[in-house]
């Protein structure tokens, strides 16, 4: 999505990509290999002992077993626990500091699986929405987990949850450190620490032979649950005469489809990152149906408590009047002169799941974004001289003395937006009955709109072939050769630069991130890598010499890494995330068959269809797929989760 740079724009095959696997065409030998030596039906390995392996998680019982800084196992001082009265308090001094806290723990050998979680909650002086003043790394023997910074504050305590199955038999040091500037205080507030084993570690004897004809009707348990669901927005905008500056209303009926009570929501306020807190572009005011908090995360979320916690099935409804005002740049969300992009404008709610709030914060070097399918109806009141492309399927009708009303609507989409402009517009419908709008900025020639249309055409159908159908009726493609992202996907909506790899992958996302969903910030392979794959194949790549030679950063850089490990190891984003693992996605076909992932691609995305999706899940998938022990394949390739 923001950057096809280098992984789309550089040429066929990603050739000349410094990596290799060992596990290519003849990969399958090598699994084998590798899983006997692993542990090979038959040979002998411990059993599994579930249990949780953190002393004094919740810091209720002094500082054993922990080795922390002076002070920072506490009970008060003007921070509170997430449960009991202990817990450990890092920074908040406002001057150049440094806490540690760390403990060395013993993960049983025999199980499958290890989670670690940790109640963090970030407070902060800091004002910026932009620079990370104030650091927390977390790390597990040499391996960092994640970094906070003062960029991450929220209200109350977030769940952070890992997957620290890679360390299972072994003895390892949790750690984690602060570090502060010399400005403003960020404090870092740790407490309920624990990592669970479960599972057995044996590999199944008869691994299934046939891949699955159906989706899976295992319910999911009920700490996955996501909430709040069934999201309906419903809009109405009225814009200056340039389209730069919008007010009016929104508000959105949700249900809480947890076993949870919902006690409150929040709204992402996504663009107000491109402010300066508490200046911002994305202003809400006269909240109804709730009582609205304080500004977090770089004023990018709000918190809105509901009048009484809503049970599970119960629906409640919250609205607000609404400004939003684009700033200059060709960006997602800005004005390129005359024509406004406004992506990522309108309020949404943040989901909720098993590991609690997803609160994460804005990201410019991807997507940050987490969201259910909801509906939309939006109305856009705006000069007639201005055409709005938009989310979903539009209508217009006169409005008052020279202006127009666009009626947009979207059902099952993640998210809404739509662009301003006089632009040129030229339209044709695909041989499978979608209707391809492009609008193109003055100065780009109507030859080179012409074949963005036919690229349109042809890859609207290309991956409708290979994953389903297309749902949404019309697809609009912006083109600006000023965007400095490359292209940029929204539910039936893109913005482009001139370029056909490019814009056959922007449309690749209508599946992966739009169709088939993802939490983007801590997993941006399942919609980055899964599209440059679908945008090799609907271009005929075979991904042929995808690997040249080895270059992994480091032992900690993995495909499956999370926004915050790119953002702070920026230059290798593009790299891994679209190359590396839409090359691990081509070993995978070569591995199992051209005919397997085939079939496991579309009926994953079947299964998964307007839903979201884990790497958990996609490995469960495939190795359904296959009777070849992808153990070995997954680790080898860095595909952890």
């Amino acid at each position: 999505m923001r950057k096809p740079l280098l992984s789309l724009m550089a040429g066929a095959d990603a050739a000349g990509l410094a990596v290799a696997v060992s596990l290519g065409v003849a990969g399958a030998a090598g699994a084998a290999g590798a899983a006997g030596a692993a542990g090979a039906p038959g040979a002998a390995r411990a059993a599994c002992v579930p249990g949780q392996v953190v002393g004094n998680g919740g810091f209720e019982s002094g500082s054993s077993p922990w080795t922390a800084s002076s002070g920072v196992i506490t009970s008060g001082g003007g921070q509170s626990a997430h449960s009991g009265s202990g817990f450990a308090w890092l920074n908040g001094y406002g001057s150049t500091h440094t806490d540690t806290l760390s403990q060395s723990l013993a993960i049983p050998a025999g199980c499958s699986a290890a989670s670690l979680t940790v109640w963090l909650h970030i407070d902060t002086a800091e004002t910026t929405t932009t620079t990370a003043y104030d650091k927390l790394t977390a790390k597990l023997g040499g391996s960092t987990l994640a970094t906070y910074s003062n960029l991450n504050a929220a209200a109350g305590y977030v769940q952070r949850t890992f997957d620290v199955s890679a360390f299972v038999g072994q003895s390892v040091s949790l750690a984690f450190t602060g570090t502060e500037d010399s400005g403003q205080q960020t404090s870092f507030v740790i407490d309920d620490v624990a990592l669970d084993t479960s599972g057995d570690g044996t590999p199944p004897t008869t691994p299934p032979t046939t891949p699955p004809t159906t989706p899976p009707t295992t319910p999911r348990p009920a700490s996955s649950t996501r909430t709040p669901a069934s999201p309906a927005y419903t809009v109405s905008l009225s814009s200056d005469a340039t389209g730069v500056t919008w007010t009016g209303h929104e508000s959105v009926t949700f249900t809480n489809a947890s076993a949870s009570p919902l006690n409150d929501v929040y709204l992402r306020l996504w663009d107000n990152y491109h402010g300066s807190c508490p200046t911002t572009p994305i202003t809400v005011t006269n909240v109804t149906g709730g009582t609205a908090g304080a500004l977090s995360v770089g004023c990018t979320a709000l918190d809105i408590t509901l009048p009484a916690p809503l049970a599970q099935g119960q629906s409640g409804t919250i609205g607000f009047d609404l400004k939003i005002v684009v700033p200059s740049g060709a960006d997602r969300f800005g004005h390129d002169g005359a024509f406004s992009f406004i992506g990522n404008a309108l309020p949404l709610l943040a989901v909720r799941d098993g590991s609690g709030w997803h609160l994460d914060p804005y990201t410019n070097n991807g997507e940050s974004f987490y969201s259910l399918a909801a509906d939309f109806r939006v109305v856009l009141d705006h000069p007639s001289s201005l055409l709005v492309p938009a989310t979903g399927t539009s209508v217009d009708t006169p409005g008052s003395s020279g202006r127009t009303v666009t009626t947009a609507t979207a059902s099952k989409v993640r998210d809404f937006a739509w662009a301003a402009g006089a632009f040129s517009k030229i339209s044709g419908t695909s041989p499978a009955g979608v209707k391809v709008n492009v609008y193109a900025v003055s100065g780009i020639s109507s030859a080179n709109a012409q074949s963005m249309l036919s690229t349109s055409i042809s890859a609207i159908d290309a991956h409708a072939g290979r994953f389903g159908a297309y749902p949404y009726g019309e697809v609009d493609a912006v083109l600006d050769n000023n965007f400095w992202f490359g292209g940029m996907e929204y539910p039936g909506f893109v913005l482009d630069l001139v370029s056909t790899t490019a814009l056959t992958h922007e449309l690749g996302h209508q599946w992966w991130y739009g169709i088939v969903g993802d939490d983007e910030y801590n997993n941006p392979w399942l919609d980055e890598a899964f599209t440059d794959y679908s945008t090799d194949l609907a271009q005929g790549k075979t991904g042929a010499n995808c690997w040249s030679s080895v270059s992994w950063a480091s032992s900690s850089e993995k495909i499956t890494n999370s926004m915050a490990y790119w953002d702070a190891h920026s230059s290798r984003y593009s790299t891994v995330v679209y190359g590396y693992g839409k090359c691990a996605l081509h070993d995978l076909r070569r591995l199992i068959g051209d005919s397997a992932m085939t079939s496991l691609l579309r009926s994953y995305a079947q299964a998964h269809w307007y839903g979201v999706s884990t790497t958990a899940e996609f490995k469960a998938a495939a190795q359904a797929a296959t009777s070849t022990d992808l153990t070995s394949f997954w680790s080898t390739h860095r595909i952890d989760g």
